[in-house]
């Protein structure tokens, strides 16, 4: 889809999938506005992606684990007359670590992350595409979205919310000109285990997909008219077969594969 003219808002765009997200609507000819939290890598960013695409990109620093962040950030934009037609709601992140051990205030700011600004967000941009009589939203959940699992027990079951709900609504937006998409990757060579606090193997590492990789299946699928897709051929696979594992057997292969969090003091 060639977005010339069009202008796409990237959640978590300061690294990882949601620059890959950014770099790829800017070679579409998208304008872009990009938010997360460190204000320097979305910086640095804007003028890569001005420079190489010609593109105007607005930064807009937020931190979305803040109840009152998802408002603000749709008043600096469609309430200020900046349309959005592309939204890609890809900020978020896990902590590796057993629910119990961790501080309340650390699970709540998670789901607020994850979950709520997310919704929030979908809810605001759809209204505001509706009334344009266009627009596409890309949540980005995870393969954890098809399963429970240790040490990231609430990360997993917002995926699974963020699945679900992306694919309700896009059944509800069928036959409108919005199209919503969910994206559930799977090992991503991004910071999110370094942020999470979980020491992987260099083995599974090296079966990661590149963000760049990851963040194309999902805007392909988005503008295919899609509405959920998993990310890599063995992610597919693997999730296809968890169709006929017990349930019980599914959440210990989970614990096995995500292994033993660091002792609590050090999380």
């Amino acid at each position: 889809m060639d977005l010339k003219g069009r202008r796409a808002l990237v959640t978590g765009a300061s690294s990882g999938l949601g620059a890959a997200f950014a770099r790829l609507l800017a070679a579409r000819g998208a304008d872009l506005v990009i938010t997360a939290r460190r204000a320097d890598n979305l910086e640095a960013l804007s003028k890569e992606l001005g420079e190489r695409h010609g593109v105007k990109v607005t930064v807009i620093p937020l931190d979305l684990s803040d109840p009152a962040a998802p408002a603000e950030l749709y008043a600096k934009t469609e309430g200020a007359g900046v349309a959005i037609d592309v939204l890609v709601n890809n900020a978020g992140g896990g902590i590796h670590q057993n629910f119990v051990d961790l501080p309340w205030e650390r699970v709540a700011r998670q789901i607020q992350l994850n979950v709520v600004s997310l919704t929030e967000l979908t809810h605001r941009f759809a209204k505001a595409m509706l009334g344009r009589g266009r627009g596409h939203i890309l949540n980005v959940a995870s393969i954890g979205a098809y399963t429970p699992t240790p040490t990231y027990a609430t990360y997993s079951a917002g995926k699974a919310f963020v699945r679900d709900v992306t694919e309700a609504i896009a059944y509800e937006l069928a036959g409108t000109p919005v199209r919503v998409c969910c994206l559930c990757p799977g090992g991503t060579l991004t910071e999110f285990h370094q942020a999470a606090g979980h020491e992987l193997p260099g083995v599974f590492r090296s079966t990661f997909q590149t963000a760049e990789a990851c963040a194309a299946v999902g805007l392909e699928a988005l503008f295919g008219g899609r509405r959920n897709v998993v990310s890599g051929f063995f992610n597919k696979l693997s999730m296809f077969l968890l169709r006929f594992m017990p349930r019980r057997l599914i959440v210990w292969v989970s614990a096995l594969t995500m292994g033993t969090p660091r002792a609590p003091d050090a999380a």
